[in-house]
């Protein structure tokens, strides 16, 4: 089933307007009709297929951003761009039957990424081309994780950096078999070979071998023997000067930042240092309202789709009862549906105690508006009800002494300059 089609399987959801999300009428306390507030809305005013350029992304994360959670973002923030977690090629080709599990999502999820892994050049062009049915708006391959689960299992994620004529020809492969923009994510070394030289010449190999003129760069290098996944987000310390080097370097290639930022008034100092794009991961998730609450207006200039949480759960809730016991019997649950609900509180009076009754009342409910209906008397209204709030800052300067921080420049180019792309990419 294709994205379209999704709406058929959520007739409250998106009953007419694929913009819009409604709501249906149920009783109980976290409903906007007994407070006077209207449904949330996830329109934008741009026509149909065209969207804003990725200025903000959220990251793709295993076992995290998937339908439910993107869903989620989607509700807070109109315009961040979202990607899905990776997908394994060899998951797509050999699931041909099953590959809405894998690869549907509803279009209001627009922008959006695919996020492909893996290291056969047959097997990712068929999954691409299996995948551009579903209208992804852009491709993207990991060389960028360093989970032994991916690392560690053939050459996905960070280990491709080790090999940048293959990434080159992965990539020219993929942009083969797609009519979308293609993207590489990766880290600014591996190992030992972490230099900014090496670097370069990783992005110049897959530059010149290939479409590709777009890199997401996670700040920090990727040690694949000694450190766990976690220890890799935090250990290896961050080297933004490479990130804005690689603008100087490469004048006519978009750079994405991700790394290390926790939250918008960070991503705003990037952005004024002279950052492309910048990409957020855990941040987007462990906090959503206070970092995706601010992406709309902070970032693009643009008026937010919600005024507050209640309005949230309430849409929320529609998507979620809406696709319960969708793929058979608990796919997707109850629990599966609250997983991405559980920071939405972050930091706020009761987030615990509805914590405490969210493990509870997990155990024996059937729907999200149960679930809601049980817990959500742990959070005050003025919680509830509260539009998001922009604290003072302090981190205006965050970047401001990268420019002096900066490595020599990467003079050798291997085609001495490349065609530059469209900023914006469109086609929903």
């Amino acid at each position: 089933m294709r994205s379209a089609a999704w709406h058929a399987l959520l007739p409250s959801l998106v009953p007419a307007n694929p913009g819009i999300f409604f709501l249906r009428s149920q009783p109980g306390r976290f409903l906007s009709h007994a407070h006077g507030l209207r449904p949330c809305r996830a329109a934008s005013s741009l026509p149909p297929g065209e969207y804003l350029p990725p200025l903000f992304s959220v990251a793709p994360m295993m076992d995290w951003t998937d339908n439910h959670y993107r869903t989620l973002a989607r509700l807070i923030s109109r315009h961040a761009w979202l990607y899905t977690e990776m997908v394994v090629a060899e998951t797509i080709v050999h699931q041909k039957d099953k590959l809405d599990r894998f690869l549907a999502f509803p279009a209001e999820q627009h922008p959006i990424v695919l996020q492909l892994g893996g290291s056969n050049l047959d097997n990712l062009a068929k999954a691409t081309e299996l995948a551009s049915g579903y209208s992804y708006d852009e491709i993207n391959l990991n060389c960028g994780c360093p989970s032994g689960k991916v690392a560690g299992h053939g050459c996905f994620g960070a280990r491709l950096m080790y090999d940048p004529e293959f990434v080159g020809d992965a990539m020219s492969a993929i942009a083969a078999n797609c009519d979308v923009p293609v993207s590489v994510k990766c880290r600014i070394g591996v190992d030992d070979r972490d230099s900014y030289e090496e670097l370069c010449t990783f992005v110049d190999k897959v530059v010149s071998k290939s479409p590709t003129r777009h890199f997401i760069i996670h700040a920090r290098k990727a040690l694949l023997s000694g450190l766990s996944p976690a220890e890799n987000r935090t250990v290896p310390p961050l080297k933004y000067e490479y990130y804005y080097a690689l603008l100087r370097d490469f004048p006519e290639v978009h750079f994405t930042l991700n790394g290390g930022l926790t939250t918008i008034e960070q991503v705003s100092a990037s952005i004024r240092q002279g950052a492309h794009r910048v990409m957020v991961g855990r941040a987007a998730y462990n906090n959503p309202w206070n970092m995706l609450g601010h992406v709309d207006s902070e970032i693009y200039g643009m008026a937010t789709s919600c005024s507050s949480r209640r309005q949230i759960l309430e849409s929320y809730q529609v998507y979620g009862d809406s696709i319960i016991g969708q793929y058979g019997i608990s796919r997707p649950n109850v629990r599966q549906l609250v997983k991405p609900l559980l920071h939405l509180f972050h930091s706020e009076p009761g987030n615990s105690l509805w914590k405490r009754r969210a493990d509870s009342t997990l155990r024996h409910c059937k729907t999200l508006a149960q679930f809601l209906e049980e817990t959500l008397d742990a959070i005050p209204d003025s919680v509830l009800d509260a539009p998001v709030l922009r604290e003072p800052s302090r981190e205006q300067d965050y970047f401001a002494h990268v420019d002096s921080l900066l490595p020599p420049r990467y003079a050798t180019l291997a085609n001495g300059s490349y065609e530059s792309p469209a900023l914006v990419t469109a086609s929903s």
